[in-house]
This record gives C-alpha cells, sequence and structure tokens, in this order.
C-alpha cells in the first residue's frame, strides 16, 4: 500500500505532471503542503486532458449558441432541439494514448466513455460514429493497431447496441508513434428531460452507480496529457479495461432511475473517475461534497486512498438523490445486478474533504480545483503558408485513367468496408444509411418508441493535410465538408462538435497550429450557423518530439424533417443527368492526386470561400428534398473524378460525361479539390428548370453527361468499367489487413 504521508519531492511533482510553479499555486492555495492523495487530485483536476489549460482561452471564441441550442459546452455533452418536444444529445471524445498502448481495450473504453457522456444527459444513445487515424501502412505497428482498435470500437459498440452509422479511417506517417481514435455518440431525449451535472441542495447523498472500482486506469488523465517516449509499455496499466454489457446494464437502470424523480444531479466518472466527478458536480452548484471512501464498492483488496480516487475504472457513475427516494433507486440498481452505494453528501462548505479508514486524506478548496485551474496563454507562431501553385504547375498523368484507379485503391482512398463491417450498423431498426456514403442517417423514433418522418444525418470530417499547410483553411474546410456531407443527404445541419488533436502546445508552432485551426472552425460554424456545442481537446500526440498533423476532427448532426426525401450517393437511373454544381475544378496543391500519384505534396490548401458554401448547400438541399435530385455526392479528396466514380461503384452504374476544354487542365478539373462543390443526377426533363434556377441564384451549375452503361468514361481522357474500378476500390483494405505482420 502507499502510505498518505509519502513525501512530496520534485520528481514526484514531475511525476504528476505539474510544473513547478503550478505545484507552487497548490502551495498558495492550500496554505501547507498537500497530501500524496491531494498531489493526485491536483494532478487529475489540472492536467491538460480535464483543464483544458492550453486551449480554454481560445475555445472560448468559438460559437456555442444559436435557436435551437439547449446546452452548449459544459456538460456531459451538447444537446439541440429537433423540434416535437425532442432533443438530440451529442459529443465526440478522443482516446489516443490509450488505444495506442493497448488497442482494443484503449478504443473500447473510448465508445464506452462517449456513450456515458449522451445517456448521463437523460438520453438514450442512437447512434455512434468513430475517426481513427493511423501510421503508414508498411510501419511495424499499423496492422496491429489498426485490427486492435477496430476490435474495440466493434466490440463494445455492437455489445452495448448502438448501431454505427459513420466515421472515417486514415494512414500517415505522421501517425506512427501516436494514433488517434475519436469517438462520437448521439442518443435521444424529451426536452424536458434532460439531466446536468451540477449539484443541488445541502445533506444530500451523494450516491455511486454501477461497476465496482479497481486499479485499472489510475493516472490515466495525467498520462494523456503528456508525450509518449521509451517509457510507453510502462503506461500500460493505466489503460482501462471496458464491459459492453455492464453499461448496457448501467444505461437501463439509469433512465429507470432518471424517470423515478429520484436524479437531482449526475455525472458519468469518466476522466480521472471519483475525483472529476465529484468536484465538478459540487463546484458548478457552489456546494462542498464529502466523500468516505471506505463504502466505494472495490473489486481489489487493499486500495488505498490515492487509488480510488483516480482510478478510471468503467462504467461508473456518481449522482446526488433525493433522500426520500433511496429505497426506490437502489431497488433499481440491485435489479439491474449493478452497485448502489450512498458514498458522501453535499455540505456547504465549498470544500472537497475525502475520508478513509477513519482519517481525512483530502481537504481541499473545491472552486479552486477546478476555476483556480492554470489557464495559459502560451506563446504561439502565425503559421506560414504555401505560396501559389498553378494547376499547369503540377504535372499531368501519362494515363488519367490509371491515376484514377490508383487513388481508388490507394490505403486513404479505398473502400473502409473491411472496418464497417466489423460493426453493427443496423442494431435499433432505424438506420437508413450506413457507413461509406456521405452521411449516416437514422429514423428518429418517439419518446413512446413509435416510428416518426423525422431523421437525422451524422457526418465526421477533417482534412489534416490542409491543416498542415494553411490551419484556418483546414480549419475551414473540416466544417465545411462536414456541413457539405449532411446537405448532400438533403439534412439542415444543426450543430457540431469538435475533438482537436494536436501535438505539444508548449512548442510556439504547434500552439500557433491549434489557434489558427480554432479560428478558421469559429468562422465556418459562424457562416454556416453550424455551432459548436461540446468537444474536446487531446493534446501532446507526440512521440520522440513528432507531433501528429493538425487533426482538428468535426462531427455533426443534420435534421430531415421528412426522412423519406433523401438521397444518396449511387447512381440510381439510365438515363439521368449528371451535373457538376460549383466551378470547374483547377487546386492541386496538397491534392490526393499530389500525394498518391505524384508523390509529392506542395502548394496551399484548397480556399474556402464560406458565403459560397452557404448559398451553394443552400440551393442543393431543397432540391433534394422536393424529389429533384435522384443522387447527390459532395466533392473532397480526388476532386470530380473520384467522386464520379464512388457514385457509380455505389449503384453498379456507369456514366458517360465529357469535361470543358477551355476550363483549365483536364487532369486539374479530374483531381482538382476546389471547395463547395456537388456533383447531382436528376432527369432530363428537370434539368432547364434547375439550370435557370442556378442561373438566377448565382450557382455555377455544367451538365457533365449521362448515367448508364458498365462504364464510367469521361470522353476523349478515360474509359473503366464499373466492375474494375469496384475491384481496385474494394480490395486494399482486406489484403492489407490479410498481409504478414509487418
Amino acid at each position: 500500500m502507499i502510505p498518505n504521508d509519502i513525501a512530496i519531492t520534485p520528481d514526484l511533482i514531475a511525476a504528476h505532471g505539474l510544473k513547478p510553479d503550478e505545484y507552487d499555486r497548490i502551495l498558495e492555495l492550500i496554505g501547507r503542503e498537500p497530501t500524496f492523495t491531494e498531489l493526485g487530485i491536483f494532478s487529475a483536476m489540472w492536467n491538460e486532458h480535464c483543464s483544458y489549460k492550453s486551449s480554454k482561452k481560445w475555445l472560448k471564441t468559438l460559437p456555442t449558441k444559436g435557436p435551437r441550442v439547449i446546452q452548449g459546452p459544459g456538460e456531459n455533452a451538447g444537446v439541440v432541439d429537433i423540434g416535437d418536444g425532442q432533443t438530440i444529445v451529442f459529443k465526440m471524445e478522443s482516446h489516443n494514448h490509450p488505444s495506442y498502448i493497448e488497442p482494443y481495450q484503449g478504443a473500447a473504453t473510448g465508445v464506452g466513455g462517449i456513450l456515458r457522456d449522451v445517456f448521463t444527459m437523460g438520453a438514450r444513445p442512437v447512434a455512434a460514429m468513430n475517426a481513427l487515424r493511423f501510421g503508414a501502412p508498411d510501419h511495424a505497428r499499423t496492422r496491429h493497431l489498426v485490427s486492435g482498435v477496430v476490435a474495440g470500437v466493434g466490440g463494445y459498440g455492437n455489445s452495448f447496441g448502438v448501431p454505427t452509422v459513420g466515421g472515417e479511417v486514415e494512414f500517415d506517417a505522421a501517425y506512427n508513434g501516436n494514433c488517434l481514435v475519436n469517438a462520437f455518440a448521439a442518443g435521444l431525449a424529451d426536452a424536458d428531460k434532460i439531466f446536468l451535472s451540477e449539484a443541488k441542495g445541502v445533506g444530500l447523498p451523494v450516491v455511486y452507480l454501477g461497476a465496482k472500482t479497481g486499479r485499472d486506469g489510475v493516472g490515466g488523465a495525467t498520462m494523456a496529457s503528456a508525450e509518449f517516449d521509451e517509457t510507453i509499455e510502462e503506461k500500460r496499466p493505466t489503460v482501462q479495461v471496458g464491459d459492453p454489457f455492464t453499461e448496457k446494464c448501467l444505461l437501463e437502470a439509469c433512465l429507470e432511475l432518471m424517470a423515478s424523480g429520484a436524479v437531482i444531479a449526475i455525472q458519468d466518472m469518466g476522466a480521472a473517475g471519483l475525483t472529476c466527478s465529484a468536484v465538478e458536480m459540487g463546484a458548478k452548484g457552489d456546494l462542498g461534497i464529502e466523500l468516505d471512501l471506505d463504502r466505494v464498492p472495490v473489486r481489489e483488496e487493499r486500495m488505498t486512498a490515492y487509488e480510488m480516487m483516480l482510478s478510471e475504472s468503467q462504467e461508473r457513475m456518481l449522482m446526488v438523490l433525493s433522500p426520500e427516494k433511496e429505497a426506490e433507486a437502489e431497488a433499481i440498481f440491485r435489479k439491474w445486478g449493478l452497485d448502489f452505494a450512498v458514498v458522501g453528501k453535499t455540505t456547504d462548505t465549498l470544500r472537497f474533504i475525502v475520508k478513509h479508514q477513519g482519517e481525512v486524506v483530502a481537504d481541499l478548496p473545491i472552486k479552486e480545483l477546478g476555476d483556480e485551474a492554470p489557464e495559459y496563454d502560451r506563446p504561439w507562431i502565425e503559421p506560414t503558408v504555401p505560396g501559389p501553385l498553378a494547376a499547369d504547375d503540377v504535372a499531368a498523368p501519362a494515363d488519367c485513367g490509371e491515376a484514377l484507379l490508383a487513388l481508388l485503391g490507394s490505403p486513404n482512398g479505398s473502400s473502409r468496408r473491411w472496418v464497417y463491417e466489423q460493426y453493427d450498423t443496423l442494431v435499433q431498426g432505424n438506420s437508413l444509411a450506413t457507413p461509406g456514403g456521405d452521411a449516416g442517417v437514422i429514423r428518429v423514433d418517439d419518446s413512446q418508441g413509435n416510428a416518426t418522418t423525422k431523421g437525422l444525418a451524422f457526418a465526421v470530417d477533417v482534412t489534416p493535410r490542409y491543416c498542415k499547410a494553411d490551419p484556418v483553411q483546414g480549419g475551414r474546410q473540416a466544417v465545411a465538408e462536414c456541413w457539405r456531407n449532411l446537405t448532400a443527404v438533403g439534412a439542415e445541419p444543426l450543430a457540431s462538435t469538435d475533438n482537436l488533436n494536436f501535438g505539444n502546445p508548449e512548442k510556439p508552432e504547434i500552439m500557433g497550429q491549434l489557434v489558427a485551426c480554432i479560428r478558421g472552425i469559429g468562422e465556418a460554424c459562424s457562416a454556416l450557423d453550424f455551432p459548436i456545442v461540446s468537444g474536446n481537446v487531446s493534446l501532446y500526440n507526440e512521440t520522440f518530439g513528432e507531433a501528429i498533423l493538425p487533426t482538428p476532427a468535426i462531427g455533426g448532426v443534420g435534421l430531415l424533417p421528412d426522412v423519406s426525401q433523401r438521397v444518396g450517393a449511387a447512381f440510381a437511373n439510365d438515363g439521368d443527368v449528371v451535373a457538376l454544381i460549383g466551378a470547374a475544378g483547377s487546386h492541386l496543391g496538397q491534392s490526393v492526386y499530389q500525394r498518391d500519384v505524384l508523390g509529392e505534396v506542395s502548394g496551399p490548401a484548397p480556399q474556402v470561400d464560406l458565403a459560397l458554401e452557404r448559398k451553394t448547400g443552400d440551393f442543393v438541399r431543397p432540391l433534394i428534398r422536393s424529389g429533384t435530385f435522384t443522387a447527390c455526392h459532395d466533392i473532397s479528396s480526388g476532386g470530380l473524378g473520384v467522386a464520379l466514380a464512388e457514385m457509380a461503384i455505389s449503384g453498379q452504374k456507369g456514366a458517360s460525361v465529357s469535361l470543358d476544354e477551355t476550363a483549365g487542365p483536364v487532369h486539374a478539373q479530374l483531381f482538382g479539390e476546389d471547395q463547395a462543390r456537388y456533383v447531382v443526377t436528376l432527369p432530363e426533363g428537370e434539368l432547364e428548370r434547375v439550370e435557370s434556377a442556378a442561373q438566377s441564384a448565382g450557382i455555377a451549375f455544367t451538365r457533365l453527361g449521362t448515367v448508364g452503361g458498365n462504364d464510367l468514361t469521361v470522353a476523349g481522357v478515360l474509359s473503366i468499367s464499373v466492375a474494375n474500378m469496384t475491384k481496385a476500390h474494394e480490395n486494399w483494405f482486406p489484403v492489407f489487413m490479410d498481409g504478414e505482420p509487418g
């Protein structure tokens, strides 16, 4: 056992992730040297993962309000009105460091944690997504990490019973030593039944709910706030172990308990476990909290106060309970086979007091633990942006058809079917569009479980290579592409959540990336009425000083008032007109054509004209909802050529199209990654009306050709059979995963 009176040394302070000046601030706040348990509590509350001390200043600049926003950042998840007295509750969060150390459990507990964030608010989870990034395919650990992470995501989500409706998987050498696992979850709740974490009332019982506490995950939040080095294997014990079946029981017990009227406040025990949940509940309510650790259900012998306070064992909640409902509440949890223990009470002292074996092991000012966490204005350098790159200065391929096949069969351009077929995409029976398209779509049930006409769309996007070249434009593009993907299925984008993954913020160039990306994100969210209602910041994603690409993933939710008024990306009907909405392609800087065909990366990221994005999306959406368009697909990585190929593969139908030779180099038209663009199909009889409407709206609209046949043909440029494109697209991932270990 670790005694509580252990000597506090500079080495011990550093091992807890605290800087010398931060420790001096602790001494100033409490007027004495902390106990060992108190040092652990401060390290948990003041680490980067929990306090956002490097990013808080900049996060405050993001737009978080809107007519549909009921709850913005600051709670377990954001809450957005979807009409008829219903809300969608959602958030995205990272589990990067644990997933690199122990991929299965790291990813599984990432899914478990984000699901708890949602149902802690009183919402039943209805959809999940994930954004995964791994190192180069030929790196020794990549295949092992992909296998473990995908199995962990599927193992937890499938067992819990939530459909995975979307996501993304990418490879880049920048993630060789630090993969990214960003998990998203959304749930439905009645607008008048949202539960918050703010404790209310003095002398009320503080109740521990769920699974027992073990030693898994002790110090996990502190580990997640540091770079990796040669001690990485020593950090394996800081990875939590998940049990999705217990979490499913916890969900049902919590929702039943909430319906009973017993819950005053409730908080998930996530990062920093019992410490963070108790402190946040008390501090938000301007109350003190007193805990007796002898009452905490444990699954291991001789656990110390330090271990219990910092354990990140999964499937646990903390609640403030109406005293008269205690017996009823306990009966509910016992019925579901879960622990229920009164472990403390609320007080009016504004102190956080922790007792163990009859001794006070922590007595700290509760508001200062959270409110007085350091908030840094770290030095930062404005990123240098590459100069212009003309399309003519980027070499054309010897064969455009071979170039297109190379993109379709590349590690980042190939089908992700191998991944998403390991996920349950149909559980709950409401999935209408599953992974592989622009956005996942589900049907919405009312509060009685009856189907409605409403639907919800979900997408997650970011293009890290753009963020590296130009963080402002990259931040804008992440938001714009997510917004476009929701629009492309006919949904009205409602609100977003962010997961900001960056390197070491103590390096001015990395901090500059963070500041500039947040600036771009804020500009785009404001221009597109797409407020950020929740999110997560993950910093120190570095190994031996090598940072990941700046990766600010954006997850978005959109509303379909009538779910029958939606389209997919697949070519649907022979004879339909294929049209381009938006300008001809011309931007090849930072394109996948440049990277994966030519083997080089140069030039600027594409510019994102937010007014044009808004105007174009608002033009496309009503035409989808009116039934005019029979297919729609946004243009992103790989440009027009890849968009057309994906539509052909999805529908197993070809098309014959032509390019305007006066509109610029053919390879730029095919592979340029200019923004604010969609490919649509529509009946011939609708063409004149839509062309006229586009002209009136000031939207570029170009007839490209016609759906039909078994080949994708670009006149005078390429002709490839749908079968060959499908083979190229589908083969890379299974061949890679079946290969010999690296």
